[in-house]
């Protein structure tokens, strides 16, 4: 894990989403950047597609996850 310096005005911003996020300021961070590298990549990719392959991504990394368990337990 690394150390991120951003201003205060963003830190401000990201603590108060994370309040009404009901995630870590660490966790909100981590959300917006990994949108802003998806929308990055895929300059045409609407809002709502972005979080469609979010969700996509962390429903396929459960899966691995519920796999990983049945095969070592």
């Amino acid at each position: 894990m690394g150390l991120v310096k951003i201003s205060e005005q963003l830190h401000e911003e990201a603590r108060i989403a994370c309040k009404a996020m009901s995630r870590s300021i660490n966790a909100q961070a981590e959300h917006w950047m990994r949108v802003g590298m998806l929308v990055e990549a895929n300059p045409g990719m609407t809002y709502a597609q972005v979080l469609r392959q979010l969700m996509d991504e962390a429903r396929e990394s459960d899966r691995r996850e519920q796999a990983a368990a049945r095969v070592s337990g």
